[in-house]
């Protein structure tokens, strides 16, 4: 990131507080033209610094307020990399990291209850062939910091 100008450093800080903001409010706050603010992004975009636009959902609204961060180890290095397809194939897995110690994977993920943790866990164990370890969020002080501004 260290080629960006800061006028695109402050694009980037802009949305990501704000991803729907209009090119009018976008050029305001940046002291472009509406339509330079707009060239600077899809330059950004062109380039695949800005990679995507996503919705902030309310877990519970949605069903899926039960967090939880499982490690990941399979049981045979063989079936290492078939482990990410896997779980891209199931609906709660919500990323999935590759790690060093003595897992392999880091996947976060969002269930319905313990219940539907449960399940997926077992899910995951069969058809990765795999063992985890889980860690339940109780509470979420903060996610999503933005990324660009606050140095």
């Amino acid at each position: 990131m260290t080629d960006l100008e800061s006028t695109d450093r402050q694009i980037l800080a802009l949305l990501e507080a704000n991803g729907r903001m209009s090119w009018t409010e976008l050029g305001r706050e940046t002291g472009l033209s509406t339509s330079a603010a707009q060239q600077r992004v899809r330059r950004l975009e062109t380039r695949g610094v800005i990679k995507g636009y996503h919705a902030d959902l309310d877990l519970e609204a949605v069903d899926a307020s039960v967090t939880a961060f499982i490690f990941i180890a399979p049981a045979d290095p063989q079936t290492d990399e078939e482990i990410p397809g896997l779980l891209r194939a199931m609906p709660q897995v919500r990323s999935c990291h590759s790690v060093a110690g003595s897992a392999s994977y880091l996947a976060r993920v969002q269930a319905a209850s313990p219940t539907d943790l449960d399940r997926l866990l077992s899910r995951i164990r069969k058809e990765c062939q795999c063992s985890t370890e889980t860690t339940v969020v109780l509470d979420t002080l903060f996610d999503g910091l933005p990324l660009v501004g606050r140095r």
